[in-house]
C-alpha cells in the first residue's frame, strides 16, 4: 500500500507530487539515505535480543547494549577483524541482579578505562581489557535507584561524564503530568508537584564510587519529565539532553486539543542543562509552533495562557512533539567534513502515539553548533530506517534508529531496535567541497509524511464515517495500541492473540476502569508501561468499545454487555475502596 525504500534511486510520493530521490552509494549492504559523498555499511545485521545503545573502544570494538537479554549476556561486544566492516567476532558479557527488568537499558558509555552500562533501575560498570573483546573482573554497581517503581513510568537511566569526574544519571518522572489518579481525564495536577523532590531531574555523582543510591548524589537540575538522549559537550563543557514531552493532551483534554494539537504537542525539547535549571514540568510544557512555554491544563492552562511559566527556563530548539528522541552524540572526529564538527546528532526513534495521522520521527538528525550554540535549523543526517512512508503504526517501520556512538576515527556507528541492525556512517568524498549542494537532496526528506507537519485534512488517517466502538477505539485506543491493535514494542502491548483481550470479561472491564501498570508479557515480549483508566467512557461506550476489540484484527471472542460494565462500576463505587490500578508483574 505504502512506497518502499528501494536501495537505489528511490521514488519517493508525498502526497500528490512524486519526487526523485539520490541514494548514497552503497558499501557492504549499507542502505541508508546520507548526504551526497557519505555511505553506510552494516556492523550487524541482526541481534535476536535487538539492540539499544552503543560505545565504541579506542580498539574499535563495539558495544551494544541488548535489550531483553540474559541477566549474564546483557552486553554484546562486536569487532570486524578483516576489515569489511561487519563484525566477524562477537562475544556477550554483563550481568544483573535479580529484579532488574532490562528492558529499557538506556545506557552505553565509555569512560576512564571502563565500559558504563545501564538496566533499568541500576548503573553497573566494568574494567576494559586491552585486546579483548571482553572485560575482566566482576560486575560492578555504581548506581542503584532504591524507589518503590510499581508506578513509574519513566525509569531508564542514561548516563554522561564531565571533565571533573562526576556522572550524570536523571531520575523520570513517575507520571505523565503529575495527576492522582494519574492519567484521568480533566483531574487537576498536584501543586506543589510532590515528584519533583526526588524525580523529573539529573542528579550527579562521583563517577568512580561503587554501591550508590540517589541520597549520595546531587540534585542538578529539576523540571525534566524524561530523558533518554544526554550527553556531556566537552566545547563549553555544560551538559545537554533532549526530552521526551508529556502526553495524552487530547485524551485528557478534549475540550482544549484536537487530534492535529495532540499529535503535534508537546516539544520535545532539546535544552541545556546547566546547575540549578528547571525547565517546567509538569507545570509547563513548550509549544514550538508558538515559540513559547505555556501553562499545562493540568494547571489551569488551555493551550496559549503562560501564566508562571516565564520563570522556567527554555529549550535552545523545541523539536516536534512524540518523536523520541533516544540518544545525543556531540561531533569531535576529523573524518566527516567541518560542518559537522561540534554538531549535535540525535536519533529520533519515532513516535507511537500520533494517531490519526502518519507516525513520526524515525531518523537521525544534526544540528549544527558553532561556539557552543546552535547555528542553524536541524538536519535530516541519516533517513530511510522504516522503509515505508507513511508510517501508519509503529510495527510497520522495519527499523527503528536507537543509539549512536563516535569510533576512534570518526565514524558513526547507529543502532536499531527492532532487528538489532547496526550501521556503520563515513565520508568518503572531499571535505573542502561539501556544502549546500550536497546536502540538498536530504533536505527534500524534510517533505515526507513521517517528518513533515501533517496537514490538518489530508493528512489523517481516520477511516471516514466510524460509528459506536469503532470510533471509540481510534479516538481512545489506537494512537498506543495502534490502529491495526498490534501495539508499540515494549511500551504497549498488542490486542491481538492475547487472553487478556479474549479471556475473562470481567477483568477486561476492569482494565478500562481502573487501569493498569507494570509489566505485561504478551507472546515472547514484555511490555513496560501504563494503561490509563477510561472511566470517562459511559457503561455503553466501553462495551462497545470492548466488544468492537474482542471482533476485530483477527480477533473472535463474545460481546459485552452494557449491563455487565454498569454492575462492575456500581459494585466499586459502593465499596468505598480507592480505585486502583491492576497491577501487572512478569518476572
Amino acid at each position: 500500500m505504502y512506497p518502499n525504500f528501494p536501495r537505489k534511486s528511490p521514488l519517493l510520493v508525498l502526497g500528490a507530487t512524486a519526487i526523485m530521490l539520490q541514494c548514497a552509494p552503497e558499501e557492504k549492504g549499507g542502505d541508508l539515505y546520507l548526504p551526497d559523498g557519505f555511505t553506510s555499511s552494516v556492523v550487524i545485521e541482526q541481534v535476536d535480543e535487538t539492540v539499544r545503545h552503543l560505545a565504541v573502544s579506542d580498539e574499535h570494538v563495539v558495544y551494544a547494549k541488548l535489550r531483553n537479554a540474559e541477566p549474564d549476556k546483557a552486553v554484546m561486544a562486536l569487532l570486524d577483524t578483516n576489515g569489511d566492516d561487519y563484525a566477524d567476532e562477537t562475544a556477550k558479557f554483563g550481568g544483573t541482579e535479580k529484579g532488574s527488568r532490562w528492558s529499557y537499558a538506556t545506557a552505553m558509555r565509555v569512560y576512564n578505562g571502563y565500559i558504563y552500562y545501564s538496566s533499568d533501575l541500576v548503573v553497573y560498570r566494568q574494567k576494559l581489557k586491552p585486546g579483548s573483546l571482553t572485560p575482566e573482573g566482576e560486575v560492578q554497581v555504581v548506581v542503584t535507584d532504591d524507589h518503590e517503581h510499581g508506578k513509574h513510568e519513566h525509569i531508564g537511566k542514561p548516563i554522561a561524564f564531565d571533565d571533573e569526574g562526576y556522572m550524570y544519571v536523571p531520575f523520570g518522572a513517575p507520571s505523565n503530568a503529575c495527576q492522582e489518579p494519574k492519567r484521568t481525564p480533566g483531574a487537576p495536577g498536584l501543586d506543589p508537584c510532590p515528584q519533583l523532590e526526588d524525580h523529573a531531574g539529573v542528579w550527579r555523582f562521583d563517577a568512580n564510587k561503587l554501591g550508590q543510591t540517589q541520597k549520595d548524589g546531587y540534585k542538578y537540575a529539576s523540571g525534566i519529565r524524561s530523558l533518554v538522549a544526554m550527553n556531556w559537550n566537552p566545547v563549553d563543557g555544560e551538559l545537554y539532553g533532549v526530552v521526551h514531552g508529556r502526553d495524552d493532551l487530547l485524551r485528557l483534554w478534549p475540550n482544549l486539543y484536537d487530534s492535529h494539537q495532540s499529535a503535534l504537542l508537546p516539544s520535545e525539547e532539546f535544552i541545556k542543562i546547566e546547575e540549578g535549571t528547571h525547565f517546567g514540568w509538569p507545570y509547563c510544557y513548550y509549544d514550538q509552533m508558538q515559540g513559547k512555554k505555556v501553562l499545562a491544563p493540568e494547571y489551569g492552562g488551555d493551550g496559549k495562557i503562560v501564566g508562571r511559566c516565564d520563570q522556567y527556563d527554555d529549550p535552545i530548539i523545541g523539536f516536534p512533539g512524540h518523536w523520541a528522541p533516544n540518544d545525543l552524540v556531540f561531533y569531535e572526529g576529523d573524518q566527516f567534513p567541518e560542518r559537522y564538527k561540534h554538531g549535535a546528532f540525535i536519533t529520533f526513534h519515532g513516535s507511537t502515539n500520533r494517531a490519526p495521522y502518519p507516525q513520526s520521527g524515525y531518523f537521525v538528525g544534526f544540528v549544527p553548533f558553532k561556539d557552543g550554540k546552535p547555528s542553524g535549523e536541524f538536519e535530516v543526517f541519516a533517513d530511510g530506517f522504516a522503509k515505508v512512508d507513511p508510517i501508519v503504526n509503529t510495527k510497520d517501520a522495519a527499523h527503528r534508529p536507537m543509539g549512536l556512538a563516535i569510533g576512534p576515527d570518526g565514524e558513526l556507528y547507529i543502532s536499531d531496535s527492532v532487528k538489532g541492525k547496526i550501521w556503520k556512517v563515513v565520508y568518503n568524498g572531499d571535505k573542502n567541497d561539501f556544502g549546500a549542494e550536497q546536502l540538498a537532496s536530504m533536505e527534500e526528506h524534510k517533505k515526507l509524511s513521517h517528518i513533515r507537519t501533517p496537514d490538518f485534512e489530508k493528512d489523517n488517517l481516520m477511516p471516514k464515517n466510524l460509528v459506536g466502538g469503532a470510533k471509540i477505539y481510534q479516538q481512545y485506543c489506537s494512537a498506543c495500541h495502534q490502529m491495526n491493535g498490534r501495539g508499540a514494542s515494549g511500551r504497549f502491548p498488542p490486542l491481538v492473540e492475547t487472553d487478556w483481550v479474549t479471556g475473562d470479561q470481567e477483568r477486561l472491564v476492569k482494565v478500562l476502569l481502573n487501569g493498569m501498570e507494570g509489566s505485561l508479557k504478551v507472546g515472547d515480549e514484555v511490555y513496560n508501561g501504563v494503561m490509563p483508566q477510561h472511566r470517562f467512557l459511559s457503561d455503553k461506550e466501553i462495551a462497545q468499545v470492548l466488544t468492537f476489540v474482542r471482533s476485530s484484527f483477527g480477533n473472535e471472542a463474545s460481546e459485552i454487555e452494557e449491563t455487565l460494565v454498569a454492575d462492575l462500576r456500581k459494585e466499586q463505587e459502593e465499596s468505598g475502596e480507592p480505585i486502583e490500578p491492576i497491577k501487572v508483574v512478569t518476572e
